[in-house]
């Protein structure tokens, strides 16, 4: 995920298709389909883990209940590393086809105004929406190759961490509350992702309110001329 510069070549038609289809992968658009094209979906691909236990009992993974300590915490990062090795798999394709380039130019204009933070980070963000493992390797690989400087990086982590996999949980534990609530369904939905930009803007003017500071006490602290 190099971050690009202006000397690079145009994006092409292949950049854009390759950018769309991977929003798509990511979006869980056909993650309920029963048709063939659900292979196109991140979570469909990602799949599960088997049950361990006899038939009757309680569903149980490999990792079963009551864990604790190192060894409970090595079977979570086992759980991890699929979605993980996955989703920067399918980026690295992306990249190749020129997806990543495509990203730049059409979302930075839109998510430097809303975030602070490249278009290069949008799919991160998508994969946000369904996976927060996913999106949290994405955005340590940008990191680690200089696509987005430490800042962007703060402001990025706080839009991920609140709410994070919003359509998964949102559709599979909230739904026990759909009988119940009294609005619209998708409302409360767009409630927790709007709070998630606020809550990123928040720390965006923070940052900006310390670097200012620091700024300031810098430029009280030299000595005259």
């Amino acid at each position: 995920m190099s971050k690009t510069s202006s000397g690079e070549r145009n994006v092409t038609w292949v950049g854009y298709l390759a950018f769309f289809l991977t929003i798509i992968f990511f979006s869980g658009f056909f993650a309920k389909s029963t048709e063939w094209w659900r292979v196109f979906d991140f979570t469909v691909l990602n799949g599960s883990f088997g049950q361990v236990n006899a038939e009757g009992q309680n569903a149980l993974s490999f990792r079963g209940i009551g864990g604790t300590g190192a060894k409970d915490g090595f079977l979570f990062v086992l759980e991890l590393a699929p979605s993980v090795i996955l989703s920067l798999g399918i980026i690295a394709v992306t990249e190749g086809l020129g997806g990543l380039r495509a990203a730049q130019q059409l979302m930075t204009p839109i998510l430097r105004p809303l975030l602070g933070i490249p278009g290069i980070c949008s799919l991160a963000l998508i994969a946000n929406l369904q996976n927060t493992d996913a999106a949290a390797g994405m955005t340590k690989e940008l990191t680690d190759e200089g696509a987005i400087s430490d800042r962007e990086r703060a402001i990025f982590a706080t839009f991920q961490t609140s709410g994070s996999a919003i359509i998964t949980n949102y559709f599979s534990s909230g739904a026990a509350l759909f009988t119940v609530v009294t609005v619209p369904v998708i409302t409360p939905l767009a409630v927790i992702l709007v709070f998630k930009f606020i809550g990123a803007n928040f720390l965006r003017l923070w940052i900006a309110q310390m670097e200012n500071r620091h700024n300031q006490e810098d430029k009280n602290d030299r000595p005259a001329a």
